[in-house]
């Protein structure tokens, strides 16, 4: 397992986070010191902190089209791989964590393909097992497992 727990808040995995394409910088400078978001959450990173990862449960406004009803399970808010490990085994280590902590739910993520370097947009996410499961109304794709 690649995968060690951390904390929302952790310093190190912040300045990572600082690097990826959905974090807000508040225009009056709020820098603030939690960033994931509210619900119960586990933040992993690698020993190095080369690859970030957060899983967390809450009360999702995004509406599943399939459905008319919120977006449910738990939600990758954050994946970011600059390690040597595959991005696809990575995912499938954080699917068993999940899977461990909240067994039977489903797995779901957005992934902004305007935002990502990748002609095929989510394909690390395919290749663990994911699915392509519909757009949100700003245009991101939904993928889940």
């Amino acid at each position: 397992m690649d995968w060690w727990i951390t904390k929302d808040g952790d310093e190190i995995f912040k300045e990572f986070y600082d690097r990826h394409y959905s974090r807000i910088f508040y225009k009056d400078g709020r820098n603030p010191k939690l960033f994931i978001g509210p619900g119960f959450k586990i933040v992993l990173r690698t020993l190095s902190c080369d690859a970030i990862w957060a899983w967390r449960k809450f009360k999702d406004a995004c509406i599943d089209e399939r459905t008319g009803k919120p977006q449910a399970g738990i939600n990758n808010s954050i994946f970011r791989n600059e390690s040597t490990i595959k991005s696809s085994e990575l995912i499938r280590q954080a699917d068993a964590i999940a899977d461990f902590i909240w067994p039977g739910e489903r797995h779901y993520t957005y992934v902004d393909a305007e935002k990502v370097r990748s002609v095929n947009p989510g394909y690390c996410y395919i290749i663990a097992g994911w699915k392509r499961c519909g757009m949100t109304k700003s245009g991101k794709l939904i993928l889940e497992k």
